[in-house]
């Protein structure tokens, strides 16, 4: 089983979650965060640090977010790996926890 960063962390970024991994399977794109499902270690460390809660065993990810298990290993193939906390998006609070962000995902 994997983790899956699903809709919440888009504009966000928060990275907290990226301090704590100890096998590097975060990747990171303009204005999302994906875990490799090939790298990840299921070790649940990730999941009590994302402040916008996005991130979920892969077998409790909400239906209408299903749709992110592919789209995280999709875009963990072409995005670099980030392996250090960076600051958030300048207007991640104002975005956290804000319905439909799909349609602002940058690739």
């Amino acid at each position: 089983m994997t983790y899956v960063v699903t809709e919440n962390c888009i504009k966000c970024k928060f990275t907290d979650c990226v301090d704590v991994c100890p096998v590097d399977c975060f990747h990171e794109g303009p204005n999302f965060l994906v875990i490799d499902p090939e790298e990840c270690i299921d070790c649940t460390l990730c999941v009590p640090e994302c402040p916008a809660e996005a991130i979920y065993a892969e077998d409790d990810v909400p239906d209408a977010q299903r749709r992110f298990i592919a789209l995280n290993a999709e875009l963990a193939q072409t995005w670099p790996v980030i392996v250090e906390r960076k600051e958030p998006l300048d207007d991640a609070d104002e975005w956290n926890n804000k319905p439909d962000k799909l349609q602002y995902l940058k690739r």
